[in-house]
């Protein structure tokens, strides 16, 4: 199977009223040409999950500024001062979830597992209508697994499989979210031939991936 497809064809597999992942840290790591491919096609009623909102001009930062998200889960939406603007209108609602817990959901909705206990947010709003329990006299809040309909990711190197490659800290939460949508999107710096990325330096399966686009830069 082929899973290179173009930008415009990627943009399109996104349809109003899913759900969508974006892997990235304040932008690092985001796939800067879906995203922008996206917002000109002006897909609304999207649930983002996502570590932040990134910058009003940046990441999908971009998104939120047009206006294309009703809900927001993410960790923190500082950078961003539209995001707080419309969670204080009520025009988008926002989810805020800490981000240890935020990774720990993604991981569970990839794995199948059906939530876990966390300690983080006992005492918090974090905690208001979730099961708590006391385990070894110590007290836990119950968190579900998140997943969504589409992630977009990023990776600095990838093979015609799907195997990915990320510099630095542009892997983040990118192998998460691979593994947590019902089909997964990456954006390349670099596409290359199967068996050009050691083995033993891939950090995400191709296993995960549907389709692949970009590789020009």
């Amino acid at each position: 199977m082929n899973k290179i497809i173009s930008i415009k064809e990627a943009a399109e597999k996104l349809q109003e009223g899913m759900s969508v992942m974006v892997g990235g840290f304040l932008a690092n790591g985001t796939p800067d040409r879906l995203v922008d491919a996206l917002v000109e096609r002006n897909v609304k009623n999207l649930t983002l999950i996502c570590n932040d909102t990134g910058f009003p001009d940046k990441g999908v930062g971009k998104m939120v500024v047009n206006k294309q998200f009703k809900k927001l889960i993410a960790s923190h939406i500082g950078t961003n001062p539209e995001t707080a603007n419309q969670m204080n209108s009520g025009e988008t609602e926002v989810v805020l979830i800490p981000q240890g817990t935020l990774a720990e959901k993604i991981r569970c909705g990839g794995n199948g597992l059906g939530g876990f206990y966390t300690p983080t947010g006992v005492g918090t709003e974090a905690e208001i209508g979730k099961e708590k329990k006391i385990i070894n006299g110590k007290e836990y809040i119950f968190e579900l697994p998140l997943k969504a309909d589409i992630a977009l990711l990023k990776a600095s190197v990838v093979d015609k499989k799907g195997n990915m490659f990320f510099v630095k800290t542009t892997k983040n939460f990118n192998p998460l979210m691979a593994t947590a949508a019902d089909v997964v999107i990456v954006e390349a710096d670099k596409i290359v031939e199967v068996g050009e990325i050691d083995p033993e330096h891939v950090m995400c399966s191709g296993i995960f991936v549907d389709y692949i686009v970009g590789g020009d830069k």
